[in-house]
């Protein structure tokens, strides 16, 4: 995980929402390819989920910290955000809140173009990915631009309030 992401996660006092729009990321990962091949987490294994990001997620949420990811979808789902569905359980066992935003219940939104997260409405880390879903430069972007970190906030909480809660969530 991104050194930018890790520190301001660990200095995060009240919320950390982050934006994912891309229907595949790095499709070279080691724990996609297992997921391609037929792995699938154990729920009662915590010890074998993705770390360290769980418990960097574990850690910041127990301090208080709302950390939540809103994931903007095409359906069907394409193999590798159903990948991700499929581990998500993981994410909310850890403390996060999880939604699904198919783009059809996005139409009227005015959605940012970069995936990124908006820590405490302050801090803004942009994700740069090339059209493959790999990353490019300069790979993260930190903004302490509280303007533009409220645009990002502004647009992600109106889809957050159409999107669907993991729970509920149940893709094609």
């Amino acid at each position: 995980m991104a050194t930018a992401v890790r520190e301001a996660l660990a200095t995060a006092q009240h919320s950390a929402m982050h934006l994912e729009m891309r229907d595949s990321y790095m499709r070279d990962d080691p724990e996609f390819i297992r997921w391609q091949q037929g792995h699938r987490y154990d729920a009662n294994d915590r010890d074998s989920w993705w770390r360290p990001w769980l418990d960097v997620v574990s850690e910041t949420t127990s301090r208080g910290v709302m950390m939540r990811r809103l994931r903007v979808v095409s359906e069907p789902l394409s193999d590798y955000v159903r990948y991700e569905y499929d581990g998500t359980f993981t994410n909310i066992a850890a403390g996060e809140d999880v939604r699904w935003l198919p783009r059809s219940r996005a139409r009227e939104l005015l959605l940012p173009a970069l995936d990124g997260w908006v820590v405490d409405e302050r801090t803004l880390i942009l994700h740069h990915f090339d059209g493959e879903g790999q990353w490019t430069g300069p790979r993260m972007e930190v903004c302490q631009d509280p303007a533009l970190a409220k645009q990002y906030a502004t647009a992600y909480e109106a889809a957050w309030e159409r999107a669907i809660p993991h729970a509920e969530y149940r893709p094609d």
